[in-house]
């Protein structure tokens, strides 16, 4: 049955005559005198905000506490509840690098001057890639490098999500007895890594709060060696949970599984530190 006003009212939009509490022709809304209210003002900023603010905090939840359930989620079909995955994972990303700037803790960055180290792993192409630009720009190496750290942090931030798709591309091989669309494939890859940009927020958020309630806020070598070790094994459960429900892997099967894709974000998060370096260089 269509809803009925107790009088006439003009819309201001069609300039017609309307029975009902919206217009059938535009949806203009009958002008309600509360909406020029404090009440109808706070109504407003609710309803603007609230709905993203909801799915936000609906899918973080989700998130942390079921691992898998958002992909399972996409694939049933399941939109309205939650925040799409690469809006999600935008959002966290943003969140991320926040907190990091604020603390000033360097995770996914790393100073050119511990990159030039002969303990570096990477050293054989770092070593090399930097004196052939300096030769070719004629700069000296104290020059260059607070340029080069602040060039590289722009470009950690911005490219982050380079770490997504040879994660999403390698769950085919890993889970070739379970297999799923490329889409899910991706789906899952931008909730693991929006989990793990979460996960690694926490020691920085703990971190900057240490610093200033006086304590000593010291990000130190030894921190950051059992922190990372922290986040593989964290890293390797949530995958363990997270495989078990979107590709219904299980027994030892699902345990090695979960080791090897822990072992890749590793080598992953390695190599993207790295491939930093050469992107920075030549995009200066």
């Amino acid at each position: 049955m269509t809803e009925t006003c107790a009088e006439y009212w003009t819309c201001p939009t069609c300039k017609v005559a309307v029975a009902t509490p919206f217009c059938s022709t535009c949806g203009e809304k009958h002008k309600d005198p509360r909406d020029f209210t404090l009440h109808g003002v706070a109504a407003m900023a609710y309803n603007a905000f609230s709905p993203v603010d909801g799915k936000l905090v609906r899918s973080i939840l989700r998130l942390v506490r079921y691992p898998g359930r958002l992909t399972v989620a996409f694939q049933r079909g399941q939109r309205m509840p939650y925040m799409g995955p690469f809006q999600l994972f935008l959002m966290i990303n943003v969140f991320f690098f926040a907190v990091q700037s604020a603390g000033k803790v360097p995770v996914f960055t790393q100073p050119l001057a511990d990159r030039l180290k002969d303990n570096d792993m990477w050293i054989p192409f770092s070593r090399p890639l930097t004196e052939a630009y300096l030769a070719k720009t004629g700069q000296t190496l104290a020059q260059f490098m607070p340029v080069f750290d602040q060039a590289m942090g722009v470009n950690a931030k911005s490219l982050i999500g380079l770490m997504v798709p040879p994660f999403a591309l390698l769950l085919p091989l890993v889970m070739w007895r379970r297999p799923q669309p490329l889409a899910v494939n991706m789906v899952f890859s931008l909730h693991f890594y929006a989990f793990l940009l979460l996960l690694l927020s926490t020691p920085l958020i703990v971190t900057e709060i240490s610093a200033l309630l006086g304590g000593p806020g010291v990000w130190s070598q030894p921190v950051d060696d059992a922190l990372s070790i922290t986040w593989l094994l964290s890293s390797v459960v949530y995958l363990y949970f997270a495989i078990g429900r979107v590709y219904e892997t299980r027994g030892l099967t699902r345990v090695f599984q979960a080791a090897v894709l822990g072992s890749a974000v590793a080598g992953i998060f390695l190599v993207y530190r790295f491939v930093l370096l050469p992107i920075t260089l030549y995009t200066m």
